[in-house]
């Protein structure tokens, strides 16, 4: 869930030292450079992109249904179409607690 950015070499300040990109030297430093700036960035996430969407009258829901009624051989049925237009994202959302981030290299509890 979220993107974690771990796939990008060189971004996340905590990776080994593989994530650095040996191949030329402006590559390295620029690579070196990222790292000097994450030097003080923090491994506690605060906020996160929320799964939510809003419709037309303002309700907050994952999914949305419309219930319509199908006639087929002389019956009437009632089926849910799953409404995916005007939906507005919510957004991203502050965190109550802070949470630790997935790609942190630490060993938190040791049994």
């Amino acid at each position: 869930m979220g993107g974690s950015g771990s796939k990008n070499k060189g971004y996340w300040p905590f990776a080994g030292s593989g994530s650095v990109d040996d191949s030329t030297k402006e590559g390295n430093e620029q690579s070196l450079a990222k790292l000097r700036s994450f030097r003080n960035a923090t491994p506690f996430v605060f906020t996160r992109r929320s799964s939510l969407y809003f419709d037309e009258d303002g309700d907050l829901a994952h999914e949305f249904y419309e219930e319509t009624v199908v006639t087929k051989n002389g019956r009437k049925r009632a089926k849910f179409k799953r409404i995916q237009k005007n939906l507005i994202p919510q957004g991203t959302i502050k965190l109550e607690n802070p949470c630790i981030h997935v790609d942190f290299p630490v060993v938190l509890c040791e049994v």
